[in-house]
């Protein structure tokens, strides 16, 4: 999915709206709070996947790990490091994961799962299931670059995967829900046989009803998609590098 330019005007993102990296610096606890939940939300699959994968860690020792980091994260201020201008927000997040594990490697410790921990709730089953069960050995790995590729793949995943989730609660609380199952049947089920033509048979409906139902339905993806991107941008230059980078925009 993609757009011909970044929306102009700001209009969708109001200038009160603190970004994740302005929470997190917060004296406010309620703040750091939400900072914590926004960033969880974005980075625990990318982080856990890459745990997995980059360090060859079992199941317990990965979600550990995962977990851990995210605490770190805020209450030793590591954000209070990151300078956007330097790097993108999931680089720096991501040096500072082989950062930490190499640390909890050296001091053999480890947080206990579930303890002063973020309330979003996450499902390593499900993130599990998503890697195939598969470890890769570190060795195989080609290339600092191909880690850092699957890392962003990963991360660019999860944050379609929320908007989706927000799409679909958006057209719940619309009455929207017959849209949500059209652009689920359409967009997300990867079944190439499905057309328009058979969406319209099958719910009873015209075909133009079809098309105005999914063109709503992609706008409003992308502009949930571009809403979570904004949180977790510190500003308004790196939200548009990362626009463009995320949906293929061309630079204005």
């Amino acid at each position: 999915m993609s757009e011909d330019r970044v929306p102009e005007g700001g209009e969708r993102f109001p200038p009160t709206r603190w970004s994740v990296i302005d929470a997190a610096r917060s004296g406010d606890q309620a703040e750091r709070a939400r900072a914590m939940d926004t960033l969880c939300a974005a980075y625990w699959k990318p982080v856990y996947k890459y745990v997995r994968l980059r360090w060859n860690r079992p199941l317990d020792d990965a979600q550990d790990l995962t977990q851990g980091f995210f605490v770190q994260l805020i209450e030793r201020g590591l954000l209070d490091k990151y300078q956007p201008a330097k790097s993108r927000l999931r680089t720096f997040l991501r040096v500072c994961v082989d950062s930490y594990v190499m640390n909890e490697d050296k001091a053999a410790k480890r947080l206990k799962r579930g303890g002063s921990f973020s309330h979003v709730a996450l499902d390593f089953a499900g993130a599990e299931e998503e890697l195939g069960g598969a470890v890769m050995d570190p060795a195989a790995i080609p290339s600092p670059e191909s880690l850092e590729e699957f890392f962003e793949k990963e991360w660019v995943r999860g944050l379609f995967e929320l908007a989706v989730e927000d799409l679909k609660k958006y057209c719940d609380t619309g009455e929207r829900e017959r849209t949500f199952r059209l652009f689920e049947e359409y967009d997300l089920s990867g079944d190439e046989t499905i057309s328009y033509d058979k969406l319209a048979a099958e719910y009873g409906i015209p075909a133009t009803d079809v098309t105005n139902a999914l063109a709503w339905a992609r706008r409003e993806f992308r502009r949930i998609a571009l809403e979570r991107l904004r949180e977790i941008c510190s500003t308004e230059e790196e939200f548009l590098r990362e626009a463009r980078a995320v949906f293929g925009w061309e630079a204005k």
